[in-house]
């Protein structure tokens, strides 16, 4: 096997053009895989001789030595990569790791502040300093409309219609949406607009960007992190959201109150219901949550 791996080391880099990392990363799993084979058949076999049931073997001997479910799949991926260039060259009647499924990642359910948490969240930013203003928007924003980061630093004049209380929104992809933009966001968004200075060389009109930094350029992801941190400690909720959480608590408390999953689908510009349906269970577990602690029979 050691042959066989150096050649699939050296395609990789001369063909595929992986990087010094890419290729130590793949070198490592198949080491470790021959190393598994030899102590379990006393020798490192070829690899036209190894089955998937040796692999199935390898894949359990993983998990019981406390291997996270995404490391194995990693391992298991190169696997199939080796094989299937084995098969290219001949070496490989098949490929054993085909029919393997990689483990099921665990599915931790989003973390989510109370609606009375996000109001004292969206409170913090002082109302009496330009970028206060500015943080207050973004926060009211990221809430009101379950924005991604990147899709609201992404954010252009031309994007939002006020009056009508919408923005169109590019998400992953470059996919397109209209997201409703509710009222306290509405009029953050309008105080923040009234006071923002734009920098030199930055064009205004449509293409400008609705959030910047103190030289009037476009804001960064890191940069909203960084505000949120700051918000979260005045608020006394330090170390218990990112921007995403707003997001996550967005869709939970429009589940909470009844809405339909299919619009909270549209409303996140979620391409499959599945990754909304989480959501569901989390206003599930915050019913069961608000059962047992109410219910005299619930305990």
């Amino acid at each position: 096997m050691l042959r066989e791996t150096g050649q699939f080391l050296r395609h990789l880099q001369s063909e595929r053009g992986a990087s010094a990392h890419t290729i130590k990363a793949y070198r490592e799993d198949l080491a470790a895989l021959a190393d598994y084979l030899a102590d379990e058949s006393g020798a490192s076999p070829a690899p036209k001789a190894i089955t998937t049931l040796d692999l199935r073997g390898y894949v359990s001997a993983l998990g019981e030595a406390g291997f996270a479910k995404a490391s194995i799949a990693r391992r298991l991926a190169s696997v199939r990569s080796f094989f299937r260039y084995g098969q290219r060259e001949g070496w490989a009647p098949s490929n054993p790791a085909a029919a393997l499924r990689n483990p099921r990642k665990s599915r931790h359910l989003p973390q989510v502040l109370s609606s009375d948490e996000v109001g004292a969240l969206l409170a913090a930013p002082p109302a009496d300093k330009t970028f206060g203003l500015r943080d207050r928007a973004i926060l009211e924003t990221l809430y009101s409309a379950g924005l991604r980061v990147s899709e609201l630093v992404g954010l252009e004049d031309g994007d939002l219609d006020l009056d009508e209380g919408v923005a169109r929104v590019r998400g992953k992809g470059r996919k397109e949406r209209l997201a409703p933009i509710g009222s306290f966001a509405v009029e953050a968004l309008g105080a923040w607009l009234s006071v923002r200075q734009l920098g030199p060389g930055v064009e205004r009109g449509e293409g400008a960007p609705v959030f910047t930094n103190k030289f009037g350029r476009r804001l960064t992801a890191r940069s909203v992190a960084r505000l949120l941190e700051k918000h979260l400690a005045v608020a006394g909720l330090a170390g218990r959201a990112s921007p995403h959480t707003l997001r996550h608590s967005f869709a939970t408390h429009l589940l909470d109150r009844g809405a339909d999953i299919r619009s909270v689908q549209e409303l996140l510009g979620h391409k499959s219901l599945v990754t909304t349906q989480i959501y569901t269970h989390v206003s599930t577990a915050n019913l069961k949550a608000a059962y047992e602690k109410a219910h005299p029979r619930a305990r």
